[in-house]
């Protein structure tokens, strides 16, 4: 019986495959990053629309009517280090060779201070602490997602968060060491 549910299940994905390329020619970027990383379960480090459309097409159908062929993997795998490195890593994957990767974290700006660090700065005459946080920063109970935001909360005009608490200094004075800091 469950081989005619999933026979069915399919003959409707294939039905489906011409709306579903259709509708990647309307979808916006946002949609269409989110359908990568629905059907390819990783994200992509792409904006571009053209790409990211000719990407998913080809993944709708591969879902669709399967996969590359049987001779065209054992030629690939005649190639052996001629293919890039990701795709080779894409197919053990699939072959259950190797584990899948965890989901690389996003890279963390060299220029925060490490998390639980209180950032100090007084402006009008008081003195503001500004928690750095793994997601973002806290001041006076809310979360701010980037310092400029928290300059900016504190004094009402648009400010670099780095310059404004001393992170970063301008242009032509002289860097931040011990000697000179205080």
């Amino acid at each position: 019986m469950k081989t005619i549910e999933s026979a069915h299940a399919s003959l409707l994905l294939i039905r489906d495959v011409p709306a579903q390329l259709a509708a990647l020619e309307t979808m916006t970027t946002p949609a269409l990053v989110a359908a990568y990383r629905e059907l390819y379960g990783e994200p992509t480090r792409t904006r571009n629309v053209p790409y990211l459309r000719k990407r998913l097409g080809y993944r709708v159908q591969e879902l669709a009517y399967g996969g590359l062929p049987a001779s065209a993997l054992a030629k690939i795998a005649e190639l052996g280090d001629g293919i890039p490195e990701r795709w080779r890593m894409r197919q053990a994957e699939k072959a259950g060779l190797i584990e899948a990767p965890p989901p690389a974290a996003e890279p963390r700006d060299p220029r925060i201070p490490p998390v639980g660090t209180v950032l100090r700065r007084v402006h009008n005459g008081n003195t503001h602490e500004v928690l750095v946080c793994a997601e973002g920063f806290e001041h006076a109970g809310t979360r701010f997602k980037t310092l400029s935001a928290v300059a900016r909360h504190i004094t009402g005009t648009p400010w670099n968060g780095f310059l404004f608490f001393g992170l970063l200094k301008k242009p032509g004075d002289a860097p931040v060491t011990e000697e000179n800091a205080a």
